[in-house]
Order: C-alpha cells, then sequence, then structure tokens
C-alpha cells in the first residue's frame, strides 16, 4: 500500500477497501446523519481499520445535476463515517483517485449549510458555489415524495 491508501492513528491503520453497493447502503443507513442511501452507484468503496472492521464508506455515481451528467463527470453521492478521525477525507482523496483511474475528468459532491467541509478540504476539494435552498424537486409532470432535505442551502465542491 502506498502512504495515499494508508493513515496511522495512534494504534490503528486504515486501509481503502472495496465495499459492495448492499454493504455500502447499509452503512449508510446505519451512520448518516440526515440522508438515505442512494438508489444506485458506479461504485463504492471503504475504510476499514486494521482488525478489518469497516470505519466509513463512499458511494460514487452519476452527477444528480443533469447538467453536470456529461459522461466524464461523477458525483460523490454519499459518504458516512462512523466517526474515526480522517476516515471521511480519506474517502473523499480516494474516490477522486479511482474516478481519475476509470477515466473520469470531475468528480463533484455537496455539503449542506453548517457542515464546515473539512474533510474536503483536507482532501484537497475546492468550493465551486454555493447554492440556494429549494423547495423540493416535485413538479406536476414528475412528483416526489420529501425527504426531509428540502429547503436547505448546499455547498458544490470539486475534486482538485
Amino acid at each position: 500500500m502506498t502512504s495515499a491508501q494508508t493513515v496511522k492513528l495512534s494504534e490503528s491503520l486504515l486501509r481503502i477497501v472495496p465495499v459492495r453497493f448492499q454493504d455500502a447502503c447499509g452503512f449508510v443507513e446505519m451512520w448518516h446523519r440526515h440522508h438515505a442511501p442512494p438508489v444506485g452507484c458506479k461504485f463504492c468503496l471503504g475504510v476499514a481499520d486494521d482488525a478489518d472492521v469497516l470505519r466509513g464508506v463512499a458511494i460514487v455515481g452519476r452527477p444528480v445535476a443533469r447538467m453536470f451528467d456529461n459522461g466524464l463527470t461523477l458525483e460523490v453521492t454519499r459518504t458516512a463515517t462512523d466517526g474515526t478521525a480522517n476516515a471521511n477525507s480519506m474517502l473523499y482523496g480516494s474516490a477522486w483517485r479511482a474516478a481519475k483511474a476509470l477515466g473520469y475528468r470531475r468528480l463533484v459532491t455537496y455539503t449542506q449549510q453548517g457542515e464546515a467541509g473539512t474533510s474536503l478540504h483536507a482532501a484537497g476539494w475546492r468550493v465551486l458555489a454555493e447554492r440556494r435552498s429549494r423547495p423540493g424537486w416535485t413538479c406536476p409532470s414528475r412528483p416526489r415524495t420529501p425527504k426531509g432535505t428540502e429547503g436547505i442551502p448546499r455547498t458544490l465542491w470539486e475534486a482538485s
């Protein structure tokens, strides 16, 4: 393993591991603060400690915004950790390296208002835009069930 793939914390060593979509969704259900798992993905990855205990997951898929869905852009649609230090920033950095290795040229994600983005900064991501809140995604031609995250401003980030 390279230093980009492992992080030593006290007596524990973290490393990137492959994760099945089903397992990543279960982890998100257990640990994510405000979102349910996404409906699909392009790939998932995880962070495990030296005892092979999964400490965090990232789910990467097609961009939610149609204008970004150009075939060369992916979005980190969820990350979730059990609170292990540095796990989230390790996931964001690894997701970008994996996306680039697969031929993608851009990786984006969003944070909600009130989230500092410390893990994103640590992984070298940059803020692209501040997005105003939306009343929801429902429309007459495609009604949708509210998920409880409507009306919250977001920050758009890009891996660099």
